[in-house]
């Protein structure tokens, strides 16, 4: 099957041009009309999940490896490291990311992953109605994003609305009008300006509030890739964090 093919089905159901005018969506490495025998979904690429591919492959990730221009492929930072390898195994890569975030990742994971039911949504942010006590609402989270331990601003003990985005989107806080906003990637002066906003915060962290990308993808691709005879392989790629706890080191 050649990319172009696939590249149009994708385009259909979220359009390209959607993304964000920084973000570098779409066939990152490879040619619209190369062929490719082997198709691999992930949230990310790194190193080892690059080598373990097999060659004339396309893989289709929620982050781009590439956001700005490259003026040096020398291959000694992550994304040139990765570049060689995919180009020596004839591997294409195409992303998803603002576009996918816009039209299905974000009321994937609030309602779908998270249980929540969506009031309304602007492009990123998807707002709910809860009732629930904010402890509530940690533990909740907890369960179902298998979170170890969490971070959290808490202002009110009792949230009756909420905000969520996956990702990072702690610069959207001036679209946020609810008791308490969910993200990741939430920084300590990101924590005082939401403390005096009277805005409660809990950050679920980037990799684990977006990990279910390759879930998603596969099941939009499902009667596309039987009606074409193709199997996608969903494959992880690793949180760079790893999170120490005395007594035992987790990721």
């Amino acid at each position: 099957m050649k990319i172009r093919d696939i590249y149009e089905f994708l385009n259909s159901f979220s359009p390209f041009e959607l993304q964000e005018k920084w973000d570098n969506s779409g066939l990152i490495v490879g040619n619209m009309n190369d062929t490719f025998e082997n198709l691999y979904l992930s949230m990310d690429l790194d190193l080892e999940l690059v080598k373990n591919l097999k060659e004339n492959s396309l893989v289709i990730t929620h982050h781009p490896l590439i956001f700005s221009g490259l003026k040096k492929v020398n291959y000694d930072t992550y994304s040139s490291k990765i570049l060689k390898e995919l180009i020596k195994k004839d591997i294409s890569l195409i992303s998803m990311h603002t576009n996918i975030d816009k039209t299905h990742l974000n009321r994937f994971i609030t309602e779908e992953i998270l249980g929540f039911k969506i009031e309304n949504q602007n492009e990123f942010i998807a707002n709910c109605s809860v009732d629930m006590s904010f402890d509530d609402l940690l533990k909740h989270l907890n369960k179902r994003l298998n979170l170890k331990h969490i971070k959290f601003v808490k202002i009110k003990e009792y949230i009756k609305t909420l905000s969520i985005c996956t990702g990072s989107a702690m610069s959207l806080i001036d679209a946020v009008d609810t008791d308490c906003f969910i993200t990741g990637d939430i920084k300590y002066h990101d924590a005082m300006e939401a403390k005096a906003r009277g805005l409660s915060l809990i950050d679920i962290r980037h990799y684990e509030s977006e990990n279910y990308f390759n879930i998603l993808l596969e099941e939009l691709l499902k009667e596309y890739l039987k009606k074409n005879k193709l199997k996608a392989i969903i494959t992880a790629s690793k949180n760079p964090f790893e999170f120490f706890i005395e007594g035992e080191n987790i990721e």
